[in-house]
């Protein structure tokens, strides 16, 4: 599903590249969580997989394809939600439809295969957010908006989702609300999911498969393998607790 041949990227003017001949794949319908101190290059790998950002050298493939832009089969939720604030629910969760609408089929900016009469109401109600289509985003609780950008992402048919820290702003109930449906979501559509996170606690629940990124340069991945996420009580078993103080030690040491 993800390919990255021999990256290297650097910003502009900085001394260190973030990621220097750096090589990893995921296969389709793993969920893995990307973990490192700040500036590690977390987002960076994101954009980078969504086509935002291009690699100084090397290739990003996603599904056999190099990388050159954004593709339409890609979803990406990011922590401030995106919403527009004079828009309703309703009108948040239609935007991808309308925005494919203008372009067409194209195969560019919309899959060559659209399908006719989709609707935003069966996530609207799969995510519990029928009473408040009618809303505005200024009157939801911080949860409330984030449902709205999942149920906007999905229903537009996604293989591939993204997200950056996507529930770092919300309170802990909240929190683990929101992670135990991104799971159920995974395993109902066959998702693959990268999702960056600065909470160790976030990404031993979430992700089947970490990512673990040091201080930059960025050379050899290092992965760890998590076959507990998404077991029921997971969160409560000696297994999640000696991987999240295996992960807090690692990343304190590097």
């Amino acid at each position: 599903m993800i390919k990255l041949l021999s990256v290297r990227f650097a910003y502009q003017n900085a001394l260190t590249p973030v990621f220097d001949d750096f090589n990893w794949q995921a296969k389709r319908g793993e969920a893995w969580a990307v973990l490192g101190p700040s500036g590690c290059g977390k987002s960076t790998l994101l954009y980078l997989l969504a086509g935002l950002r291009m690699p100084t050298k090397g290739q990003v493939l996603v599904d056999g394809s190099v990388l050159t832009r954004p593709r339409p089969q890609t979803g990406l939720i990011l922590q401030d939600f995106g919403l527009l604030p004079w828009a309703t629910v309703s009108q948040n969760a239609v935007l991808g439809f309308k925005v494919r609408t203008f372009y067409g089929p194209d195969g560019k900016h919309a899959p060559a295969a659209v399908k006719a009469n989709l609707s935003v109401d069966p996530w609207l109600e799969r995510l519990g957010l029928t009473a408040e289509k009618h809303k505005f985003p200024g009157q939801l609780s911080g949860g409330q908006r984030q449902r709205v950008a999942i149920a906007r992402t999905l229903a537009l048919n996604p293989d591939l989702l993204l997200m950056d820290e996507p529930f770092s702003s919300l309170d802990a109930p909240t929190r683990e609300g929101l992670q135990q449906l991104t799971l159920e979501l995974l395993q109902e559509n066959n998702l693959t999911l990268v999702m960056v996170t600065h909470a160790i606690e976030e990404a031993v629940i979430l992700g089947r498969k970490i990512l673990l990124l040091g201080q930059p340069p960025n050379r050899q991945p290092e992965i760890i393998d998590n076959p507990g996420s998404g077991q029921p009580e997971y969160r409560d078993s000696p297994e999640y607790v000696r991987l999240v103080r295996d992960l807090r030690r690692r990343i304190g040491e590097g």
